[in-house]
């Protein structure tokens, strides 16, 4: 009766750590599809007009940037469920990648923290914030490292415990791969308003189908557990 109970709430948790990686996308998806509609800022534009953009939006941006912090808590939890779901198979084989993709995940939350921080920071900055948006285009580039460790971290692993499938796999390491290449060219991307910043946008993109795709792959292997 315990084992039967014990993997009853395995199973639950999967489930709710699946829809947490979800809400995670969707979270941030929305927080950004309010901003980009009003210009927000890509990286490599001009500080001034960046600044007046958070300047005269102050309070748009708050509006999209309040429910983020859950958006942070989900991604723990979807990383949790993912470390639970695949950790058994782990251990068996003697590798560790799903700790690998988890150190992904709370180094991108912290750094997007920062982000996050520093937009709310250019909303008061009355015009004078240059070198803060310097900074925002800076850690959003380099945070590419961690949105790629996530994302080699639980494919690989995904794919030695039967979660991740091939395609899915696929998506993954393209992603990965054009988040480090933006990591990689950061100084460039910061000093150049042009298509160069397209390569973390297209990685980005990339990373949130293999999230949600990810979440599902959780939610439907929790009833076979």
């Amino acid at each position: 009766m315990s084992d039967k109970s014990n993997l009853s709430s395995g199973a639950r948790f999967q489930r709710v750590a699946g829809i947490a990686g979800i809400g995670f996308v969707l979270v941030i998806l929305g927080a950004n599809l309010i901003l980009a509609p009003a210009g927000l800022p890509k990286p490599g534009t001009d500080s001034r007009t960046a600044v007046t953009f958070f300047v005269d939006h102050r309070d748009l941006v708050a509006l999209a940037m309040a429910p983020v912090p859950l958006g942070w808590f989900c991604a723990v939890l979807f990383g949790a469920g993912a470390l639970a779901a695949l950790r058994p198979a782990e251990r068996t084989a003697g590798t560790g990648w799903s700790l690998v993709g988890f150190a992904g995940l709370l180094l991108q939350n912290a750094t997007f923290t920062v982000i996050v921080g520093i937009r709310y920071a250019l909303g008061t900055s009355s015009g004078e914030g240059g070198a803060l948006w310097a900074l925002h285009d800076a850690l959003l580039a380099l945070n590419g490292t961690f949105l790629a460790t996530a994302l080699v971290g639980l494919t690989v692993a995904g794919r030695l415990g039967g979660l991740v499938k091939p395609w899915h796999a696929a998506i993954g390491f393209l992603a990965a791969a054009l988040q480090f290449t933006a990591a990689t060219i950061t100084p460039l991307i910061i000093d150049h308003d042009g298509p160069l910043g397209l390569i973390g946008l297209s990685g980005w993109l990339l990373w949130s189908a293999w999230f949600i795709a990810y979440g599902v792959a959780l939610l439907r292997t929790a009833a076979v557990r």
